[in-house]
């Protein structure tokens, strides 16, 4: 992570495939089950149309990412990438060096079409394997086991120069012991980036409505903390240290993408349910595109686009925003960049005082970032910052 990608975030270009073959009970994301086939063609025409919108709003950009997510994009047919590649290089500059990621899930993926999404220019995949383990795999709903999620991770290593793949952990009854051994199994399958998630019981989601009829008891606070710190150690000591509080990574295998949003970078968001962030002449805008997805692709035939929400920034939220991601990374934030944001300094009182609880520290250059024991409370440490 060079200094020159400290000051400049990057561009990002993020698309979203809303479908998947079946729903996770866990998943809050805007993903749809279909049971017909998906006219991948007439999606295709709609993501052009869309792209071609964004580029008129966000002129003469050079693309340093794009990151196909869902969903899950490995359902989509290789032409259907490389179009939409197409189209993106057709309407942006692309840095000689950008990085390209799809998302795959274990049951999706095929050799034969993981070659093909190497031919369009895919050269990092992130595969979503969320257990080692078959029972716990069941239980998170997944259509995989252990031996398809191995077999994916090989086609992905033999494929493309960068894997990342999702583990799920904190989950019920899980034991320090058993998270070791698998956290360990994983980084030997593993290539150069692990994401690393704490199972969170998001509302409207069937895992909700179980906790809620007291059949689904999450781990306790004090053990979900310790399993965190686990994971940090083992992960710093196997040479992937946190670079953000859920993603690890060998230094320099980051995903450039994931750090544009931490960076508050502008990024164009693509199809049913993607957000975006785009600067123009009058200040940075939100921009939120309709969830449905055969509603969206209505709009886009219509109007050219699939926009419900572009909202101007207040100076309060852009500070917010910035702090709520910036806060994230190890690498920490500069103060200066808030203050060009917002027009106010943060509060020096709060800074002392959250260093004095061992919550941030300071870093050379003048940069801020919090503790591994500020990433554990950081919500409230973000909320101490922003008052």
């Amino acid at each position: 992570m060079g200094s020159d990608n400290l000051i400049n975030p990057g561009f990002g270009i993020y698309i979203h495939w809303p479908f998947c073959a079946a729903k996770c009970p866990y998943c809050d994301f805007n993903s749809h089950v279909r049971h017909q086939k998906i006219d991948q063609a007439r999606f295709v025409k709609a993501y052009l149309k869309e792209i071609a919108h964004m580029a008129a709003l966000a002129p003469n950009r050079t693309v340093t990412s794009v990151f196909f997510g869902g969903g899950t994009p490995s359902l989509m047919e290789v032409d259907t990438v490389s179009t939409i590649l197409e189209a993106v290089a057709g309407h942006w500059h692309m840095a000689d060096d950008c990085e390209i990621s799809l998302e795959a899930n274990p049951s999706s993926v095929e050799a034969e079409r993981f070659r093909g999404y190497r031919a369009s220019g895919v050269n990092r995949v992130s595969l979503g394997v969320q257990s080692l383990d078959d029972e716990q795999l069941k239980f998170l709903g997944r259509l995989h086991n252990v031996d398809d999620a191995k077999r994916a991770i090989e086609i992905a290593r033999e494929t493309f120069p960068r894997l990342s793949f999702d583990l799920i952990y904190a989950r019920p009854n899980q034991t320090i012991e058993s998270w070791e051994q698998e956290l360990n199994q994983a980084i030997d399958l593993s290539a150069d980036h692990l994401s690393l998630y704490q199972l969170t019981i998001e509302q409207e989601t069937p895992f909700w409505d179980l906790r809620e009829r007291g059949k689904l008891k999450p781990p306790p606070t004090e053990q979900a903390a310790r399993l965190y710190e686990v994971t940090q150690e083992i992960t710093a000591s196997r040479g992937l240290p946190a670079y953000e509080i859920s993603n690890h990574a060998v230094p320099g295998a980051e995903c450039r993408h994931n750090l544009t949003y931490w960076r508050y970078g502008d990024y164009a968001g693509i199809g049913a349910g993607a957000h975006g962030r785009l600067t123009a002449n009058d200040g940075k805008h939100a921009i939120i595109c309709e969830k449905h997805p055969e509603t969206w692709l209505e709009n886009v035939e219509n109007h050219g686009h699939g926009i419900i929400i572009d909202e101007q920034l207040t100076t309060e939220a852009m500070g917010d925003e910035f702090l709520l991601m910036q806060a994230r990374v190890r690498e920490g934030f500069d103060p200066k960049r808030y203050l060009e944001l917002t027009g106010r300094e943060i509060n020096p009182e709060q800074i002392k005082a959250l260093i004095s609880y061992g919550m941030i520290e300071w870093l050379e250059g003048g940069r801020l970032r919090a503790t591994q024991r500020g990433w554990l409370v950081l919500d409230a440490v973000i909320a101490d910052l922003a008052a």
